[in-house]
């Protein structure tokens, strides 16, 4: 493998894996490669360092993205017998660096055994307490039960334990990340010691077994942070997902009702904005819900819920316009306050929106008035 090449990959993966977080089971994945070019001497057994213990991978938890179970097993190395050339000592130096950047990845590879089998455990929690909460609102309950408030706080500190899983596991990948490094550079020394004069034919063939072996722990530190990188997509999207039903099942919580889940998670397109001159105009058409607020504490969310949901199933991509609608002068007799109070309206049904997980880009707020309203209403229509 070229420098140019190890180098790129290594370039790559760190820049994905930038920022990121990561849940999986442990480090790196078992690899079997050919033998190394060159025979080693009987009498010196291969020196291996030990095996990171292989544990069972744990259980999948319902809702949570599936967690890597692969392990990493070093590929060894080999001893040499000394030469009393220059060239020899470097070789045996190599091995010593070798030796111990495999035993470091290693270690990497239990503490994330460790990680992602917390991770679990905070997900099955997490899930354990989103399910109670569930359950206690399909049957039916008061608005703001005090029980399920309680629940709601438990599992909002449960989904922040799971985010510190994944910071811990991205530092993880980026301690890998360095080892990736240090493994090219052990590459490129190795074939650069196979240049320097002064060596015997003993030294060339002890040069080229520990190419082979440390090509080979190369290739699997690669594939390695290339599974990390995946992994931490995933669990980031997870984790994103999460906290926008979470912020859903706020408001069943305050309302008593059970809703389900997140808007943001009921279509899988990106967020579009909206300019206000690419927008349909509203002037005639039949809006998707009207809200009066003629009184105090209305309870619309639970229809703005399903309006929005049931448009977004027919229509993945549709975007909404939000009209904050005032009785015409004469109809009322403080026609500017009530044209206030239509705004602060729409303001509120555009934070339930947000707060249901619908992207306020796919949302244009406007005013006008009507002279059939007698109070202030907000108008939802879909494109």
């Amino acid at each position: 493998m070229a420098r140019s090449n190890v180098t790129a990959a290594i370039l790559t993966t760190a820049l994905a894996l930038g920022g990121c977080s990561f849940a999986s089971d442990a480090l790196f994945p078992s690899l079997t490669g050919s033998e190394p070019t060159g025979e080693a001497s009987s009498d010196q057994p291969a020196q291996q360092p030990a095996r990171a213990q292989v544990t069972a991978a744990p259980t999948a938890v319902s809702g949570a993205p599936p967690l890597s179970s692969t392990t990493f097993e070093a590929p060894g190395v080999t001893p040499g017998q000394p030469t009393g050339t220059h060239v020899g000592q470097k070789a045996s130096q190599l091995r010593g660096d070798l030796t111990q950047l495999q035993g470091n990845m290693l270690q990497m590879n239990e503490k994330l055994h460790q990680v992602r089998a917390q991770t679990v455990q905070d997900s099955q929690l997490y899930h354990g307490t989103l399910s109670a909460i569930n359950a206690r609102l399909q049957v039916g309950t008061t608005p703001g039960n005090p029980i399920l408030l309680q629940q709601w706080n438990s599992a909002s500190v449960e989904l922040d334990k799971i985010n510190d899983d994944i910071a811990r596991m991205n530092a993880l990948a980026n301690d890998t990340t360095q080892g990736a490094t240090m493994a090219a550079y052990l590459l490129d020394t190795v074939r650069a010691t196979r240049g320097l004069s002064g060596a015997v034919d003993e030294d060339h063939r002890q040069l080229t077994v520990l190419e082979d072996e440390t090509n080979r722990t190369v290739v699997l530190i690669e594939r390695v942070l290339t599974e990390l990188s995946q992994d931490i997509t995933r669990q980031q999207s997870y984790l994103g997902n999460e906290r926008s039903n979470l912020n859903l099942l706020a408001i069943a919580v305050k309302n008593g009702q059970f809703y389900g889940t997140s808007l943001a998670n009921r279509s899988a397109i990106p967020q579009v904005s909206v300019p206000v001159a690419d927008a349909a105009p509203v002037a005639g058409g039949k809006p998707l819900m009207v809200i009066k607020f003629d009184h105090q504490n209305v309870a619309y969310e639970q229809q703005l819920y399903t309006a929005v949901s049931r448009a977004l199933e027919r229509k993945p991509n549709a975007t909404f316009d939000l009209v904050a609608i005032s009785p015409t002068p004469g109809v009322v007799s403080q026609p500017a306050l009530t044209s206030s109070m239509s705004k602060r309206n729409a303001d509120q049904v555009m934070r339930s929106l947000s707060n249901m997980g619908l992207p306020s880009t796919r949302v244009r707020m406007t005013a006008s008035s009507s002279n059939s309203a007698t109070s202030p209403e907000v108008h939802l229509f879909v494109h």
